[in-house]
């Protein structure tokens, strides 16, 4: 008899009885075991209790202006941190409502809900799912991924379980509101607050606490900017539950049930983009991305919203300017225009208004084109026209309509020779609203530039215009790019001069001079903007008219080390070049230095580095950094008043005398480039100081006569013209040791009886002239420089 014959036949002496309980007992231990197997796999990499207690979600940190106004965020999920107790209880008892009605009595699942749902997946022959809790709902949205399997439901019971020991009812639920999706990008109760009604968690009414209770659930579906009906259908569903759970009336959900609400998304206006950029690289670098992106920092800068407005306009419309003078570049592109026009796809900018506005214009068709104006349609919506008057600009050049064989000139023609039908063309509205239908043709500029304006007394950087548009270039020429400043760097040099006791009625020798350097094998002959030279003059003079050979001779005197100190003092770390091209401003320097430098001088000689960030916080308000002042002495009070005294005469008659309409004490400069390249103006009044720059990137010629009184000084007219009508007029102090004297301004001395020009001149006390002397000869009056003999010369020139 065999093994299994044996097995049989002893089975034969059990009763049924024991069979079943042996068998049972197998069955029960391989299904225990597959129990704890299956527990043991689900739950080896679930969070410990500790990661409940220590939960930190992820938060917006938040950009303020010098108001308070928000202006910028920073977040990887949208979201604003709300503790429980300033959540209305409308919105509370809203969620328990809809999501999970015995939320207060259960353990973290609900047995009736899940066996509810079993039944109903079984009888439909679909997967595990439904009736989650809120705790599960929060285990899943922090711990566990968006996918349906059974491992995932097993962890999340055990996690609701296991959140339901160590949390209360009420932190769980606080938790759970801040962390949820409701959809548009919006990540906790607070942020989907001002996302569809523009408001603070508190001013919720019963209503709107509905709707957004009901949103968790498929936001996207329940959205009141794409479906309307279904968010109202789900609004009145929740209010139905809400009555079925005792938290309101009848009477009360109908009312909230009939009130329209009124969506309107938070409006934070895109504003100072290279600014806030310019703060989140600072934070990033010090920081961590992480601490930015989620930590919910409170960020306060020194930005002046309406002063940054001033900016960004001022300096797009000048550049535009600056832009026209180069030339039309003709239409942006050419469709077949018909009766029954439709956009065609490759032209995405002809099917709405919103996706018209590109780099600060809108794309329009030309439907229409008389002897008078063209007919223009932005968008696919808007109607309009454009005059003669306001494309005049655009009008083709002699050369061109030569060469197309017509006898037209410049001045006669019209807009059939500018445009066509089915051209794509820049606009914009000449009244600022695309209603009025009257526009004016522009073009994207080519050129760039940057404008920054600080406050001289503390530093505070209060706009930043990093270039034309941040969307088409996020490289920030008001911080980052070095470029020659052109004459704009003469200040320094004659504040060296003052430095080392030599007087604004000094005279210097404007003439002719020849340096050779052996190394590059070359003759530099220094030239003046107006190719002459002006003799014997002050240094008042010379600085006001930026006479170029007299300031390198001034510098050779004074020696370039000396120079380099100082503008060091100033807040120049550039590196400079340590030869007398110095003088015509040949070495790179950033806009935020230069304009720092010469706040100096407006502020009596006292340095202040520029910042934007005022104060830093981290969610529970402890402050990481805040900003300390630490001024400087860079140089006497007098010597900072005597160098401003001098610019203010630039204003006042000489190269930036365009600002003079402006009608406040000021004082600035403006530089130019050899060749055009780079134009400038830096000024200031006592409490505000602003630099302007303009060019090409690729550093190229901004074409004849582009200098900076043309390119740079309008802008700088339009933005100081505007922001200093909100602050108050001041004027320069003059310190204690400030002594005026008239003198002879042909000879530098105190004037006699046959002196032919007299002024009142400023001095350091002890430096003005002791003795009257005799009428002196100028030799180099009306000097003429002849070009015939520059040679194999190199000239440099800057004004």
């Amino acid at each position: 008899m065999n093994t299994f014959q044996q097995f049989f036949a002893g089975l034969k002496s059990w009763s049924w009885l024991r069979i079943i309980l042996v068998c049972s007992l197998i069955v029960g231990c391989v299904g225990t075991g597959l129990i704890i197997g299956v527990l043991w796999i689900a739950t080896r990499d679930l969070p410990t209790f500790d990661s409940f207690q220590d939960y930190q979600p992820s938060l917006v940190s938040r950009v303020y202006a010098d108001n308070g106004e928000i202006i910028g965020q920073f977040f990887n999920e949208r979201r604003l941190y709300t503790p429980i107790d300033q959540i209305p209880q409308a919105l509370t008892q809203a969620v328990i409502a809809v999501e999970d009605t015995r939320f207060l009595e259960h353990p973290g699942l609900d047995i009736v809900g899940i066996g509810r749902a079993a039944w109903t997946n079984f009888k439909k022959g679909g997967r595990f799912q439904g009736a989650s809790t809120i705790t599960q709902q929060l285990a899943r949205a922090l711990f566990l991924s968006p996918e349906r399997t059974y491992t995932r439901k097993i962890k999340e019971l055990i996690l609701a379980i296991k959140m339901e020991w160590v949390l209360t009812k009420d932190q769980i639920l606080e938790m759970y509101l801040n962390q949820i999706y409701f959809g548009h990008g919006a990540y906790g109760i607070a942020a989907a607050t001002l996302t569809y009604f523009d408001k603070r968690v508190t001013e919720l009414s019963l209503p709107e606490a509905a709707f957004l209770a009901g949103l968790p659930k498929a936001p996207n579906t329940y959205s009141p900017y794409r479906n309307p009906d279904l968010a109202k259908s789900r609004k009145e569903l929740v209010l139905h539950r809400m009555i079925q759970s005792g938290f309101i009336s009848d009477e009360e959900a109908q009312i909230a049930a009939g009130e329209t609400l009124n969506y309107r998304r938070q409006s934070i206006e895109r504003i100072g983009s290279y600014f806030i950029e310019e703060v989140r690289q600072h934070l990033v670098e010090r920081y961590g991305e992480s601490l930015v992106y989620k930590g919910g920092l409170q960020i306060y800068t020194t930005l002046n919203i309406p002063m940054q407005k001033l900016a960004e306009e001022s300096l797009q419309q000048g550049l535009r300017q600056v832009d026209k003078r180069q030339g039309w570049r003709g239409p942006l592109g050419h469709v077949k225009f018909e009766k029954d026009f439709v956009p065609p796809e490759e032209y995405p900018e002809l099917h709405s208004p919103r996706s018209a506005f590109i780099h600060r214009l809108y794309r329009a068709l030309v439907t229409k084109v008389t002897k008078k104006s063209a007919h223009i349609l932005v968008g696919n919506t808007y109607k309009g026209s454009i005059s003669l008057e306001d494309m005049k600009w655009a009008q083709r050049r002699l050369k061109d309509i030569k060469d197309l064989g017509s006898t037209i000139t410049q001045k006669d023609a019209t807009p059939r020779q500018i445009l066509k039908v089915g051209d794509i063309v820049e606009v914009l509205p000449k009244k600022d609203n695309l209603e009025s239908g009257i526009f004016v043709l522009e073009q994207t500029p080519l050129v760039e530039g940057s404008l920054l304006a600080l406050d001289p007394r503390t530093g505070a950087v209060q706009a930043m215009a990093g270039g034309y548009d941040f969307n088409r270039s996020q490289f920030n020429r008001a911080v980052a790019a070095r470029r020659q400043p052109g004459s704009a760097f003469k200040p320094l040099i004659y504040a060296t001069a003052l430095q080392q006791g030599l007087t604004p009625a000094t005279l210097i020798l404007d003439a002719p001079v020849v340096y050779q350097d052996e190394e590059l094998d070359r003759v530099w002959k220094p030239e003046n903007y107006e190719k002459r030279f002006f003799g014997t003059i002050s240094l008042r003079e010379a600085l006001r008219h930026s006479r170029n050979a007299a300031t390198v001779r001034l510098l050779e005197q004074i020696g370039v080390p000396e120079v380099v100190t100082v503008a060091s003092a100033l807040g120049i770390q550039s590196p400079l070049s340590q030869d007398l091209s110095l003088a015509l401003g040949s070495s790179s320097v950033t806009l935020q230095e230069i304009t720092s430098s010469y706040g100096v001088f407006s502020n009596q000689g006292m340095w202040l580095r520029p910042y934007q960030i005022t104060l830093v916080q981290d969610v529970k308000g402890e402050i990481l950094e805040q900003h300390l002042f630490e001024p400087r002495q860079a140089m006497t009070q007098e010597n900072a008043y005597l160098t401003t005294n001098m610019l203010m005469d630039v204003i006042q008659s000489g190269t930036g005398r365009r600002a003079k309409k402006i009608g406040r004490p000021l004082a600035g400069k403006t530089g130019t480039t050899n060749g055009y390249n780079d134009a400038w103006f830096v000024g200031y009044a006592p409490n505000l100081a602003t630099g302007v720059w303009v060019g090409f990137d690729s550093v190229r010629t901004l074409g004849r006569l582009e200098s900076g009184a043309h390119a740079a000084l309008p802008i700088w007219t339009q933005f100081m013209g505007k922001a200093l009508r909100d602050l108050p007029v001041m004027t320069f102090r003059i310190p204690e040791g400030i002594q005026f004297a008239q003198v002879d301004t042909i000879t530098g001395d105190l004037p006699t009886k046959t002196s032919r020009k007299i002024s009142t001149e400023v001095f350091r006390k002890g430096t003005e002239p002791k003795k009257a002397a005799a009428q002196k000869a100028n030799p180099m009056d009306f000097f003429e420089f002849d070009r015939m003999n520059s040679g194999s010369s190199t000239q440099l020139s800057s004004f």
